[in-house]
Protein backbone atom coordinates (compact mmCIF):
# COMPACT_ATOMS: atom_id res chain seq x y z
CA UNK A 1 0.00 0.00 0.00
CA UNK A 2 1.45 3.31 -1.10
CA UNK A 3 1.54 6.30 1.16
CA UNK A 4 0.35 9.70 -0.11
CA UNK A 5 2.43 12.73 0.58
CA UNK A 6 1.06 15.11 3.14
CA UNK A 7 0.74 17.81 0.49
CA UNK A 8 -1.35 15.61 -1.71
CA UNK A 9 -3.66 14.76 1.20
CA UNK A 10 -4.18 18.43 2.03
CA UNK A 11 -5.06 19.21 -1.55
CA UNK A 12 -7.62 16.43 -1.53
CA UNK A 13 -9.28 17.77 1.59
CA UNK A 14 -9.47 21.21 0.11
CA UNK A 15 -11.13 19.87 -3.02
CA UNK A 16 -13.64 17.89 -0.96
CA UNK A 17 -14.66 20.92 1.13
CA UNK A 18 -15.21 23.19 -1.89
CA UNK A 19 -18.92 22.63 -2.56
CA UNK A 20 -20.58 24.57 -5.37
CA UNK A 21 -23.77 26.37 -4.22
CA UNK A 22 -26.41 26.29 -6.95
CA UNK A 23 -27.94 29.62 -7.97
CA UNK A 24 -31.60 29.98 -7.20
CA UNK A 25 -33.81 28.77 -10.03
CA UNK A 26 -36.33 30.94 -11.83
CA UNK A 27 -39.15 29.02 -10.17
CA UNK A 28 -37.94 29.89 -6.69
CA UNK A 29 -37.35 33.60 -7.29
CA UNK A 30 -40.19 36.05 -6.58
CA UNK A 31 -41.83 37.41 -9.71
CA UNK A 32 -42.94 41.04 -9.82
CA UNK A 33 -46.68 41.22 -10.50
CA UNK A 34 -47.86 44.00 -12.87
CA UNK A 35 -49.87 46.72 -11.14
CA UNK A 36 -53.33 47.00 -12.76
CA UNK A 37 -54.06 50.37 -14.31
CA UNK A 38 -57.03 52.25 -12.89
CA UNK A 39 -60.22 51.89 -14.91
CA UNK A 40 -60.83 55.17 -16.76
CA UNK A 41 -63.93 57.00 -15.66
CA UNK A 42 -66.07 58.08 -18.61
CA UNK A 43 -66.42 61.82 -18.89
CA UNK A 44 -69.02 63.97 -20.63
CA UNK A 45 -66.45 64.90 -23.22
CA UNK A 46 -65.64 61.30 -24.15
CA UNK A 47 -69.25 60.14 -24.14
CA UNK A 48 -70.39 62.86 -26.51
CA UNK A 49 -72.99 65.56 -26.04
CA UNK A 50 -76.59 64.64 -25.34
CA UNK A 51 -79.05 64.78 -28.24
CA UNK A 52 -81.08 67.99 -28.34
CA UNK A 53 -84.56 67.73 -26.90
CA UNK A 54 -87.36 68.83 -29.19
CA UNK A 55 -89.34 71.78 -27.94
CA UNK A 56 -92.89 70.84 -27.04
CA UNK A 57 -95.68 72.21 -29.19
CA UNK A 58 -97.51 75.16 -27.64
CA UNK A 59 -100.98 74.52 -26.33
CA UNK A 60 -103.92 74.81 -28.75
CA UNK A 61 -101.68 74.17 -31.74
CA UNK A 62 -102.62 72.28 -34.90
CA UNK A 63 -100.75 69.59 -36.79
CA UNK A 64 -100.13 70.47 -40.45
CA UNK A 65 -102.42 68.59 -42.85
CA UNK A 66 -101.01 65.92 -45.12
CA UNK A 67 -101.38 68.05 -48.26
CA UNK A 68 -100.78 71.69 -49.11
CA UNK A 69 -102.03 74.04 -51.83
CA UNK A 70 -99.56 76.44 -53.44
CA UNK A 71 -102.25 78.98 -54.31
CA UNK A 72 -101.48 82.20 -52.47
CA UNK A 73 -103.88 84.09 -50.23
CA UNK A 74 -103.51 87.06 -47.92
CA UNK A 75 -105.14 86.78 -44.51
CA UNK A 76 -106.05 89.61 -42.16
CA UNK A 77 -107.57 88.96 -38.73
CA UNK A 78 -109.31 91.53 -36.55
CA UNK A 79 -110.27 90.49 -33.02
CA UNK A 80 -112.80 92.50 -31.04
CA UNK A 81 -113.10 90.41 -27.89
CA UNK A 82 -113.14 92.11 -24.46
CA UNK A 83 -110.95 90.62 -21.76
CA UNK A 84 -114.02 89.60 -19.75
CA UNK A 85 -116.76 89.30 -22.35
CA UNK A 86 -117.96 88.08 -25.72
CA UNK A 87 -117.08 89.54 -29.10
CA UNK A 88 -116.20 88.76 -32.70
CA UNK A 89 -113.23 87.69 -34.76
CA UNK A 90 -113.28 88.80 -38.41
CA UNK A 91 -111.08 86.89 -40.86
CA UNK A 92 -110.58 88.54 -44.26
CA UNK A 93 -109.11 86.31 -46.98
CA UNK A 94 -108.09 87.57 -50.42
CA UNK A 95 -107.03 85.21 -53.19
CA UNK A 96 -104.18 86.15 -55.50
CA UNK A 97 -104.55 82.89 -57.46
CA UNK A 98 -105.92 82.69 -61.00
CA UNK A 99 -108.24 79.77 -60.22
CA UNK A 100 -111.24 79.42 -57.94
CA UNK A 101 -110.90 77.87 -54.50
CA UNK A 102 -113.96 75.64 -54.33
CA UNK A 103 -114.34 75.76 -50.55
CA UNK A 104 -112.43 78.06 -48.25
CA UNK A 105 -112.11 76.51 -44.79
CA UNK A 106 -111.03 77.93 -41.43
CA UNK A 107 -109.82 75.42 -38.82
CA UNK A 108 -108.99 75.72 -35.11
CA UNK A 109 -108.48 73.26 -32.20
CA UNK A 110 -111.58 71.79 -30.58
CA UNK A 111 -109.95 72.32 -27.17
CA UNK A 112 -110.25 76.09 -27.67
CA UNK A 113 -113.91 75.68 -26.66
CA UNK A 114 -112.81 75.40 -23.03
CA UNK A 115 -111.81 79.09 -23.18
CA UNK A 116 -113.56 80.59 -26.21
CA UNK A 117 -116.50 79.13 -28.13
CA UNK A 118 -116.37 80.10 -31.81
CA UNK A 119 -119.49 79.93 -34.00
CA UNK A 120 -120.49 81.20 -37.47
CA UNK A 121 -123.72 82.80 -36.20
CA UNK A 122 -125.49 84.08 -33.12
CA UNK A 123 -128.03 81.47 -31.96
CA UNK A 124 -131.53 82.89 -31.68
CA UNK A 125 -134.92 81.39 -30.87
CA UNK A 126 -136.14 82.38 -34.32
CA UNK A 127 -133.47 80.24 -35.99
CA UNK A 128 -134.13 77.10 -34.00
CA UNK A 129 -137.87 77.11 -33.39
CA UNK A 130 -140.13 74.60 -35.10
CA UNK A 131 -141.59 75.84 -38.38
CA UNK A 132 -139.13 78.72 -38.30
CA UNK A 133 -137.96 80.59 -41.40
CA UNK A 134 -135.67 78.83 -43.90
CA UNK A 135 -132.08 78.76 -42.71
CA UNK A 136 -130.14 81.11 -44.95
CA UNK A 137 -126.41 81.11 -44.25
CA UNK A 138 -123.24 82.02 -46.08
CA UNK A 139 -121.22 79.21 -44.49
CA UNK A 140 -121.19 75.74 -46.01
CA UNK A 141 -120.15 73.51 -43.11
CA UNK A 142 -119.36 73.56 -39.41
CA UNK A 143 -117.74 70.23 -38.51
CA UNK A 144 -116.33 68.92 -35.27
CA UNK A 145 -113.72 66.35 -36.37
CA UNK A 146 -113.31 63.66 -37.28
CA UNK A 147 -115.57 64.48 -40.20
CA UNK A 148 -116.88 62.60 -43.19
CA UNK A 149 -114.76 64.63 -45.62
CA UNK A 150 -111.40 64.17 -43.95
CA UNK A 151 -111.65 66.76 -41.19
CA UNK A 152 -109.16 65.55 -38.54
CA UNK A 153 -109.98 64.68 -34.96
CA UNK A 154 -109.40 67.45 -32.42
CA UNK A 155 -110.36 70.23 -34.84
CA UNK A 156 -113.36 72.35 -35.81
CA UNK A 157 -113.66 73.23 -39.50
CA UNK A 158 -115.79 76.09 -40.77
CA UNK A 159 -116.42 76.14 -44.52
CA UNK A 160 -117.28 79.40 -46.20
CA UNK A 161 -118.11 78.54 -49.80
CA UNK A 162 -116.02 79.23 -52.89
CA UNK A 163 -113.42 81.98 -53.18
CA UNK A 164 -113.13 83.27 -56.73
CA UNK A 165 -109.79 84.19 -58.27
CA UNK A 166 -108.79 87.64 -57.06
CA UNK A 167 -111.84 87.90 -54.79
CA UNK A 168 -112.12 88.63 -51.05
CA UNK A 169 -114.19 86.90 -48.38
CA UNK A 170 -114.91 88.50 -45.03
CA UNK A 171 -115.77 85.88 -42.44
CA UNK A 172 -117.25 87.00 -39.12
CA UNK A 173 -116.99 84.53 -36.23
CA UNK A 174 -119.01 84.96 -33.04
CA UNK A 175 -116.92 84.49 -29.88
CA UNK A 176 -118.48 83.48 -26.56
CA UNK A 177 -116.09 83.59 -23.64
CA UNK A 178 -116.20 80.44 -21.51
CA UNK A 179 -113.26 81.14 -19.18
CA UNK A 180 -111.54 84.37 -18.22
CA UNK A 181 -107.95 85.08 -19.18
CA UNK A 182 -105.87 85.42 -22.34
CA UNK A 183 -105.61 82.58 -24.81
CA UNK A 184 -103.50 81.85 -27.92
CA UNK A 185 -104.39 79.31 -30.62
CA UNK A 186 -103.63 78.24 -34.19
CA UNK A 187 -105.92 79.15 -37.06
CA UNK A 188 -105.46 77.45 -40.43
CA UNK A 189 -106.78 78.65 -43.80
CA UNK A 190 -107.38 75.80 -46.23
CA UNK A 191 -108.79 74.84 -49.57
CA UNK A 192 -110.88 71.87 -48.46
CA UNK A 193 -108.32 70.00 -46.34
CA UNK A 194 -105.20 71.37 -48.05
CA UNK A 195 -103.30 74.19 -46.36
CA UNK A 196 -103.09 77.28 -48.55
CA UNK A 197 -99.97 79.45 -48.91
CA UNK A 198 -99.21 82.99 -47.77
CA UNK A 199 -97.48 85.58 -49.95
CA UNK A 200 -94.04 84.92 -48.44
CA UNK A 201 -94.29 81.19 -49.12
CA UNK A 202 -95.19 80.16 -45.59
CA UNK A 203 -98.19 77.92 -44.92
CA UNK A 204 -101.44 79.79 -44.22
CA UNK A 205 -101.45 79.14 -40.48
CA UNK A 206 -101.68 82.00 -37.99
CA UNK A 207 -101.17 82.18 -34.24
CA UNK A 208 -103.94 84.30 -32.75
CA UNK A 209 -103.74 85.84 -29.28
CA UNK A 210 -106.90 86.98 -27.55
CA UNK A 211 -106.47 88.98 -24.31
Amino acid sequence: MSRRAPGALLAGLLLAGCVTTPSPSAEGSPTAQPTPLPTPTPSLASSGSAAPTASPEPSLSLDPPEASDDRVVTVDVTADVPAEGDGTITVTVTSTADTRIDELVLRWPTELGESLFLAPFVPTEDRIRDQGPPLVQPWTKWVVGPGERGEPDGTISLGWGPLLAGATLEIPIVVTRVAAGPVAFDLQVLAGNDLLTLAGGDPAELRLEIP
